[in-house]
Order: C-alpha cells, then structure tokens, then sequence
C-alpha cells in the first residue's frame, strides 16, 4: 500500500474513534438515567410511575427495532437540525447516540433488576431514600454488570460507525467502501478489517478488566 493509503487508513481510524468515544459518552449520559427509571418505575418500586415506564419502554423499543442503517437516513433532518449536515464524522455521531442511548437504557436496566430485592428492602428499612438508595445501593452494586454491558454497547458501536460509512459518515467503513469496493482494492478492505477487529479486541478487554476490577466479590475472593 502507498504512504497515501496508509495516512488515509490512519486519519480513518482516529475519526472511527472520536465517533465511537462521543456517541457511547453522550449515549451512557442518556441511557443510564433512563435505564435507572425504566428500572425502577415500575407499580410498587422506588419511583413507581406505571405510565410513564409504559411509554418509555414503548419508545425504547421502537428505537431499538428499527434497523440502524434505517435510523441513519429517517433521522436525516433530526442530524441537519443537531450537526449542520448530514453527512460526515461529526453527523455521524447523532444517529449513533440515537442508536446507543435506548441500548445502553435497556442494558442498565436489565444489570439493576439483576440485583437481590433484599438490598433495597434493606436500605429502606434504614431510613434511605430512593434517590440515596438508586446512588449509594444500586448502581454500586450493579456496576461491574453496568461496565459489561457498556463494553457491549460500545463494539456494538463500533459496527455502527463503520454501517455509516454507507452513507457517507466518514471514518473506517466509508474508507474502506470506498477503496475497497469502489476502486476495487482489496487489501484496502481487508487492512480495515483487521483495524476494526483490533480496535473491538481492544475495547473488550478493557471492560472484561475494568469490571473484574470493579466486582467486589472477585476482589475479595
């Protein structure tokens, strides 16, 4: 490959990154509070408010049924609205955050319901509030799972943007359609492919490590 190549592979896979940090960051600060009500609204839980967990839940999923290539071109003017353009890394980054905030809600909601009934019951009987419980009790707790699961959203991410390199969203995947598809060069295509592979090996191992240090009972084991 030319030294052309090489730099266009190199400036691809920084874009490929700055997409994927600011989508799973604004997605994590979007997610994680609604998954934190979505898991505790429900009749008789800490913020019980039955209708509102109903349409949320409702929106959530919606969101996530729609296929994400879909997502990207409906949400077209949403993008011009927030970005300016449609097309390039940093119009990238809202159908990505659109795409990882109900993930990463479901996700944290699915970590928190995993957890035993006793501690809430527990910190009531001390006198805790639900906010104090959800800060002091649940995501502590739950964090270890909530470290797994954004490992999860992030690969899963990190297939997202290179889908956006369809439609013109910059980064690894629109290199590698256009070298590697469009000028018909193969070993283009098959050098993203091992980048990508090694940015998820990357990121994998990151969380797996980050949350078996974050699990207490391993920790003390």
């Amino acid at each position: 490959m030319s030294p052309e190549v090489l730099l266009a592979i190199f400036h691809a896979t920084l874009d490929t990154l700055m997409m994927v940090a600011v989508a799973a960051g604004l997605g994590t600060a979007l997610g994680l509070p609604l998954g934190v009500f979505l898991a505790t609204s429900r009749t008789g839980e800490l913020f019980a408010s039955p209708w509102a967990n109903r349409v949320l839940g409702l929106i959530v999923n919606a969101t996530r049924s729609t296929p994400f290539i879909i997502l990207v071109v409906a949400i077209i003017p949403f993008t011009r609205l927030i970005a300016g353009t449609s097309i390039g890394t940093a119009a990238a980054i809202v159908p990505l955050t659109v795409a990882a905030t109900p993930f990463i809600a479901r996700l944290v909601e699915a970590a928190i319901r995993e957890l035993d009934h006793g501690l809430i019951e527990a910190a009531r009987a001390m006198g805790a509030t639900p906010l104090q419980i959800v800060i002091k009790v649940l995501l502590p707790e739950a964090l270890p799972a909530i470290a797994l699961a954004l490992t999860l959203a992030t690969v899963s991410l990190i297939g997202y943007s290179a889908m956006v390199g369809a439609v013109g969203g910059g980064g690894l995947g629109d290199l590698g359609i256009r070298y590697g598809y469009q000028r018909f060069m193969p070993d283009v295509m098959a050098a993203v492919v091992v980048v990508l592979i090694l940015i998820v090996q990357a990121v994998q191992s990151l969380g797996d490590r980050l949350a078996r240090r974050l699990d207490k009972r391993k920790r003390h084991s």
